[in-house]
């Protein structure tokens, strides 16, 4: 029995690297059993004196060790005799056969002894083996909500509030100055992988004077925001003046009548085209209803010239007063417009794009409209207000001077990765900005930046304590966002071909304060769930919970690359004014130069930017860490059932004939309903409870929840609107944007080809979401079928 001592004593020396220490505490055990059992038996002492003949199983002339791998047998007893045919322990450890009783009596003692001492190294080994070893991974949801508690509440608004004055402190000149403070501000708080990623793109900033606007009439000249051009230089905003523009407009000189088109829809076109030609004239055009860049490109196949654009102080919020400020506007669709659909990266085709548009574009202050019009200052009363309109009698004509300069400037984007533990190879990506013009937008680059930041620091205590999320966390912040979104579409242009294959979630930090009013949370169809859980979440020990109101309308900002071109589920929550007319959708477009104490106005105590903190981090760490994704199939084709039954009413009553097949659509949104509802009880019900959950059958299901809203992207749309068609253009509107606007252009040019194409776009995504339902469910049952 000498061979069990030695050979124990050697595992303990050198552990081996195939047994895991539980099985190292079995061994010891098996072999004390053993040894007990053989010193029963009558042929136990049956041992060779020295110079016996030795019994090997291999060659007796070799001293090589036998290293075929021993196949353990099924008994204890078996496992021994097996160990014991091992022919290097005869050659080292022979013994004298017994001589007497009193041998006997101490070789048994001493194998007593030598079992006790290898009972207890046992135990000693598996103890402090079990100990230092991981175990292999365990469900830990019972802990997650615990663990989230821990983290949003170290989210306090005293630490914003202080990141957010920091913030002010830097120098607005340089984006990418500015860029290099936040990545030292993330990486002091800990984050461990800070990168300032550069692109050089086609920037269209302001001329070295004002544009101008000139009412021929009496040969008065205004600035943008109504200052007449005679003023003393010293009296006037100077940089509000240059920054008051359109970027990316037609360079240049008009002079021409003035024609009112109010907000520039469908039927306001249609009106105008029955009474006048709009040829080359001006359109005095209101901000808001549907995208500034879809009410454009109407304008530009009209034939208009140029377009003066206002908002109304009926739209505008009763807490703000900006009848006399003029603001900034994009007409970029998106990215750097030298290098559409691809990044700007050293040796790429830069295209000659200094005008997106053939229209001479100028914001002006709703002053200015006013004196346009010849309508008094007073039209903005206590309890009604009168809508800006151009009297029905008498011409207008003006010239519009504008002069700004296209040129090539760096951009930054700060991104900063937290690693997860368990599928480090999928993103979250939470996204703020830092590029602002002079004081337009205000300071909501500031707030998003200082959120995000404070977010950063609760997470990394907890990391530093030894906590990591299971999937990867990326934090972005953008520059370039106020020209047109360039720094998030470079970036993910840069990185398509693993952002497509990786990205989970986009979690937006997009001007999160707008007013201090109405809690306002957007997320896509999969994502509202999640979002209304939220809110419940952040307020368990409030005494009264917002409202559930998550809708899925356009989310302005860095979210749209990876809305409209990855398919990946997105939410934001900010805090709005309450809107004053149901005309204010889209009047974020425009950037109006906003007092720098504005936002510390809005939210004095920054509570508001604390439950935006949490709301965002409370999203953020359940998709992160949730074994599961928690996105629900279902609610998407129950969005999409209801839209097109919302819309069926509306193509009936065009009488369009057969040639539109609304029963198809629906039948086909029916199938996608079954589908989903099959795939959300039969797979993801087992999956979420962690007694029935397989490491392959979760990736398997995670891989179809991540490209869920992959089947909605249509391959084209109208400016403005969003390619995904999950998302709508406002709350009050239920169908299909896509469909809707089809159904305005058929109205305009009297033709069902549009309507046509966009039915059959529609049609192939939900057929195409349908097949994608159909083929994971086919996969989970081949699966299943063949482990059976």
């Amino acid at each position: 029995m000498a061979y069990h001592k030695v050979n124990a004593d050697q595992r303990a020396q050198g552990h081996s690297p195939y047994l895991d220490n539980d099985e190292l505490q079995a061994t010891a055990l098996e072999l004390e059993w053993d040894m007990e059992k053989e010193l029963e038996e009558p042929g136990f002492d049956h041992f060779r004196l020295d110079g016996a003949v030795q019994h090997h199983l291999g060659n007796s002339q070799s001293p090589d060790l036998d290293l075929d791998p021993i196949q353990p047998s099924s008994s204890p007893k078996g496992r021994f005799q097996r160990l014991q045919e091992d022919p290097d322990y005869i050659s080292h450890y022979t013994r004298q056969a017994p001589k007497s009783n009193r041998c006997n009596f101490f070789q048994i003692l001493k194998v007593f002894c030598t079992a006790l001492i290898l009972f207890i190294f046992g135990i000693v080994i598996g103890y402090y083996g079990h100990k230092k070893c991981p175990s292999p991974p365990t469900s830990q949801e019972p802990n997650n909500l615990h663990i989230y508690h821990e983290i949003l509440k170290e989210i306090k608004a005293e630490n914003i509030q202080q990141i957010y004055r920091d913030l002010l402190q830097f120098p607005r000149e340089d984006d990418v100055e500015i860029a290099m403070k936040i990545l030292v501000q993330w990486s002091s708080q800990g984050l461990e992988d800070v990168r300032l990623v550069n692109y050089s793109v086609l920037l269209d900033l302001p001329g070295s004077s004002s544009n101008t606007v000139t009412l021929k009439n009496n040969d008065e000249c205004f600035y943008p925001s109504g200052q007449e051009c005679n003023r003393e230089t010293k009296t006037l905003h100077s940089q509000d003046l240059l920054y008051s523009y359109a970027a990316y407009s037609a360079k240049g000189t008009l002079e021409a009548e003035l024609v009112d088109i109010q907000y520039g829809t469908v039927e306001d076109l249609i009106r105008i085209q029955s009474i006048t030609n709009v040829t080359k004239k001006i359109a005095l055009l209101k901000l808001g209803q549907s995208p500034l860049l879809y009410k454009l490109s109407l304008l530009e196949d009209a034939g208009f010239g140029g377009v003066l654009l206002y908002v109304d102080p009926c739209d505008l919020p009763k807490t703000t007063d900006l009848t006399d400020k003029a603001f900034m506007v994009s007409l970029n669709n998106g990215g750097d417009p030298s290098t559409p659909g691809y990044a700007s990266i050293d040796g790429s085709y830069r295209q000659n794009q200094q005008n997106l548009t053939r229209l001479l574009v100028q914001p002006i202050s709703a002053v200015l409209a006013k004196k346009l019009i010849s309508l008094p200052e007073d039209t903005v009363q206590k309890d009604s207000c009168i809508r800006l309109q151009m009297p029905p009698t008498g011409k207008k004509i003006i010239s519009l001077n504008i002069q700004s300069v296209t040129t090539y400037k760096t951009i930054s984007n700060v991104i900063g990765y937290l690693k997860g533990t368990v599928f480090p190879d999928r993103y979250i990506i939470i996204g703020s900005h830092h590029n602002s013009l002079n004081n337009y937008g205000g300071q909501a680059w500031a707030s998003s930046t200082a959120i995000i930041t404070a977010f950063i620091q609760a997470l990394m205590l907890k990391v530093k304590r030894g906590w990591r999320p299971d999937r990867t966390i990326v934090f972005c912040s953008w520059g370039g966002t106020s020209f047109g979104n360039i720094g998030s579409y470079e970036w993910a242009e840069d990185l398509k071909r693993v952002l497509q294959r990786n990205v989970v979630a986009y979690v937006s930090l997009h001007n999160p304060v707008r007013g201090n009013s109405t809690l306002h949370p957007v997320a896509s169809p999969s994502l509202q769930q999640l979002a209304a859980e939220s809110q419940s979440f952040n307020c368990v020990e409030k005494t009264k919970c917002p409202r559930s109101n998550v809708s899925s309308v356009q989310i302005q900002g860095d979210s749209d690359y990876f809305i409209n071109h990855l398919g990946v589920p997105a939410t934001q929550f900010s805090y709005e004014d309450i809107r004053a007319s149901e005309n204010s959708n889209f009047l974020s477009e425009a950037l109006f130069p906003v007092h720098t104490t504005r936002t510390e106005e809005l939210d004095p105590s920054f509570s508001l930017h604390e439950t935006i903190a949490k709301l965002t981090g409370q999203v953020t760490l359940q998709i992160a860490n949730a074994p599961v994704l928690p996105f629900n199939a279902l609610d998407i084709a129950l969005e999409v059932q209801n839209s097109l039954k919302a819309l069926a009413t509306v193509f009936l009553l065009l009488f369009l004939g057969d040639e539109v097949e609304i029963p198809q659509l629906l039948a086909v949104a029916s199938r996608l309903r079954d589908t989903a509802e099959l795939f959300q009880s039969d797979e993801m019900r087992p999956a979420n409870d962690p007694k029935e959950r397989a490491p392959i059958r979760v990736r398997m299901l995670n891989d179809v929840l991540q490209s869920l809203e992959k089947s909605f992207l249509v391959h084209q749309a109208p400016p403005g609107l969003y390619r995904n068609i999950l998302y709508r253009l406002d709350e009050k509107t239920n169908q299909f944007s896509v469909l809707l606007e089809a159904l305005e252009h058929c109205k305009l040019h009297q033709s069902n080809e549009t309507i046509q194409a966009a039915l059959s776009e529609v049609l192939n995504s939900i057929n195409s979401a349908q097949v994608y339902f159909k083929a994971g469910l086919d996969v989970f049952e081949t699966t299943l079928a063949g482990k059976k």
